[in-house]
């Protein structure tokens, strides 16, 4: 019994090409438009506690 059709056998090859494409990304980056921290978008500024320009947080006392 050979296999044939559209469940046939797939080579090594094609089956590691097809598992080569999960690597992790870098997460993208934006300017805090208040502080210019670098911070994930949408989300708020850890630093200075803004969001979408209005302030949401206490800012961390340092």
């Amino acid at each position: 019994m050979g296999a044939i059709g559209p469940k046939g056998k797939v080579s090594k090859a094609r089956r590691d090409k097809r598992k080569a494409n999960w690597k992790l990304s870098t997460p993208s980056l934006a300017k805090c438009s208040k502080c210019g921290a670098l911070i994930m978008p949408h989300r708020v500024c850890p630093k200075c506690g803004t969001y979408n320009k209005r302030q949401v947080l206490q800012a961390a006392e340092e």
